[in-house]
């Protein structure tokens, strides 16, 4: 023996696993994210997504069978022509505004700074396709008309994420809306939508999907964050748009083999969830209440619930303090009492001395009324280091 000894310990783990351990193991969830899923869990999810479904069509090869399915489903929900499938909302996104660029003759798009594209794409717009983009405003709110007015250049398209998540999930009223898109056709702009989360703003534009999705030229709109599918976007517009954006897709390495789980899972969620979404954002405002309320009767100043009525099932919670304890307080809570009010919490806001999570309610959240959402924050609180 050299005198050393093997190092067996089991190294410590990091904050974020101890928060996904604890939830997992809690009775209650306010809400749950995938991440918090096991393996089996998810699996067993889509075994029964696959049960439930009709498998008596074809498996898909490159695009055809199930997922062209998929895709004729997103269209006429839409009101669109046509619909192409992609593996990730990032590359539909990039396609959508280079097809627009080429065809306007110009390559520059105007969105939000805190737009998907501008904040968790890695500058792909700029370095991957060659794009330019301009900001209206730099506000924490959606882009409106005056913004497009006062535009100092020109632009080729107006891309519009609906709801705006990295300003707390909020949407502009319909009028807000219709005026904002006139404004950009009055700059012969063509207007896109992110839509990754637009299946839940019907409630608050009062307006179904396709006449939502007509305001748009073009509009993108994702699977796993409302729906519960495994991964996965469609892209919908004209024909002709949407024949070029496959040819966009192969090129950019979207032109999978197969992909019948994903297609599986997302008509999954258009049958189970997408029905249920006006629930889940008509309980999202009761919580939110009850969550002002909770904190009000528990005495924490400063905090805030934003939006106020929340305008989707999602939306942000602010706290006066540092983002680590109060995650520690909701590990505490998760461990001790079988119950998760929340999950992790982050310092990177816009406000000093805040820190801000989102909640999101969804099916589990339902079977949370008023006074258990008050009695959870009154614990939560109690757990907080002053």
């Amino acid at each position: 023996m050299d005198g050393t000894a093997e190092n067996t310990a089991t190294p410590e783990k990091t904050q974020p696993e101890r928060l996904i351990t604890a939830l997992r193991g809690a009775e209650r969830r306010l809400a749950g994210r995938p991440k918090e899923a096991t393996l089996g869990e998810r699996w067993e999810s889509l075994s029964a997504a696959a049960a439930e479904a009709d498998l008596s069509g074809d498996v898909d090869i490159y695009g055809d069978g199930v997922v062209a399915d998929l895709e004729a489903r997103v269209a006429a929900l839409l009101g669109k022509e046509a619909a192409a499938f992609f593996p990730t909302g990032t590359m539909a996104q990039q396609v959508a505004l280079r097809c627009w660029a080429g065809r306007t003759g110009n390559s520059t798009v105007a969105l939000h700074p805190l737009a998907h594209p501008e904040v968790h794409e890695r500058e792909a717009l700029t370095t991957v396709a060659g794009l330019r983009t301009v900001h209206p405003t730099r506000a924490a709110r959606q882009i409106d008309a005056d913004d497009v007015h006062d535009m100092g250049e020109p632009f080729g398209t107006l891309m519009l994420e609906l709801p705006l998540r990295d300003a707390g999930f909020v949407l502009p009223t319909w009028e807000e809306l219709e005026e904002v898109c006139e404004a950009a056709r009055a700059r012969d702009a063509v207007i896109h939508f992110d839509g990754a989360r637009l299946w839940e703003t019907t409630v608050h534009f009062g307006r179904p999907l396709d006449e939502i999705a007509e305001l748009a030229d073009s509009v993108y709109v994702s699977f796993y964050k409302s729906l519960g599918g495994l991964s996965g976007a469609v892209l919908a517009g004209p024909e002709s748009f949407v024949g070029e954006a496959r040819a966009w897709r192969h090129r950019y390495g979207g032109q999978v083999f197969q992909q019948f789980p994903q297609a599986i899972a997302a008509l999954a969620g258009l049958e189970r969830e997408l029905p249920r979404l006006p629930d889940y954002v008509a309980h999202a405002r009761v919580v939110a209440q009850a969550l002002r309320e909770g904190f009000a009767e528990a005495g924490v100043a400063g905090a805030r619930v934003f939006p106020e009525v929340p305008h989707t099932h999602q939306f942000r919670v602010w706290l006066p303090y540092d983002a680590e304890p109060l995650t520690e307080a909701g590990i505490a809570q998760a461990q001790e009492t079988r119950t998760a009010l929340f999950a992790q919490w982050s310092d990177e806001g816009s406000v000093p001395g805040f820190a801000t999570t989102e909640v999101t309610v969804a099916g589990a959240g339902l079977e949370w009324g008023p006074d258990d959402v008050r009695a959870a924050v009154a614990d939560f609180v109690g757990r907080i280091p002053w």
